[in-house]
C-alpha cells in the first residue's frame, strides 16, 4: 500500500503542469510541473525540475536545473523616491497607480551551456552563468560566474574551479555542446576523461 501511495502523490504532483509563455522549448529538453516559465529561451537536452520560476532567460544546452531555483525576474527601481509599483506603468499585484513612469526594461540572464544549477538557488535578473559552471543548492548569485567555476553561499563566492586552466581553456575551444549527436554518442564513451572527450570530438 505505502507503494501505491508513492505513486499517487508522484502523480499528483505531474498533473499540476507548467505555466510556459512566450517561450521557446527544446523539444528535447524538459519543465518538470510547478514551474512559471515567462520569455525563456531553452537549449537541447537541459532540464529544470520542478516549481521553479524562470523569467528573461537564456539557457544552454545540458543544462541541468534542481527544483525550486528562481531565475532571473523584475527588479524595483531603488533610486526613486518609493520602490512600489504605484509609481510605475504595467500590470501589478497592485492595482492603483499613483505615477506611471517608465521602469528600466529588464535584462537577460544568460546560463551556459553544461550547468548544473543546485536546489532553491536564486540567480539574479542580468547575471551571466559561464559554461561548465556549477552553483551549489540554495546560494544566491547577484555576479557573473566564470565558465567552469564551482560557487556556493549567500552571495555565491568561488569555491574552486571544475579542471584546471589547460583544461577549462580546451573544454571551451572545443564547444563540444553544438556538436551532432552522432559525434557525441561516438565520444560519448570517453565522458569521464574530459582530454580524450575533446580528442574525439575534434576528430
Amino acid at each position: 500500500m505505502p507503494r501505491l501511495s508513492y505513486f499517487y502523490a508522484k502523480l499528483i504532483k505531474k498533473i499540476r503542469g507548467s505555466a510556459i509563455k512566450k517561450s521557446v522549448i527544446d523539444p528535447s529538453s524538459k519543465i518538470e510541473a510547478g514551474g512559471n516559465i515567462v520569455n525563456v529561451k531553452m537549449d537541447r537536452f537541459s532540464f529544470c525540475g520542478y516549481d521553479c520560476e524562470i523569467v528573461n532567460a537564456s539557457i544552454g544546452p545540458f543544462t541541468s536545473i534542481a527544483n525550486d531555483v528562481v531565475i532571473g525576474g523584475s527588479m524595483h527601481p531603488i533610486s526613486w523616491i518609493s520602490t512600489s509599483p504605484v509609481f510605475y506603468s504595467g500590470r501589478d499585484s497592485v492595482k492603483v497607480k499613483i505615477a506611471t513612469h517608465e521602469r528600466e526594461s529588464d535584462k537577460v540572464t544568460y546560463i551556459g551551456a553544461d550547468v548544473w544549477i543546485g536546489q532553491r538557488a536564486l540567480v539574479k535578473q542580468g547575471v551571466v552563468v559561464g559554461h561548465g559552471a556549477i552553483i551549489g543548492m540554495g546560494s544566491v548569485v547577484i555576479h557573473d560566474v566564470p565558465p567552469y567555476a564551482i560557487v556556493a553561499g549567500n552571495p555565491a563566492r568561488l569555491i574552486r574551479m571544475r579542471f584546471d586552466e589547460n583544461v577549462v581553456a580546451q573544454l571551451l575551444a572545443s564547444e563540444w555542446w553544438l556538436a551532432d549527436e552522432e559525434t557525441l554518442k561516438a565520444a560519448g564513451e570517453y565522458a569521464k576523461d574530459p582530454i580524450e572527450f575533446i580528442k574525439r570530438i575534434r576528430g
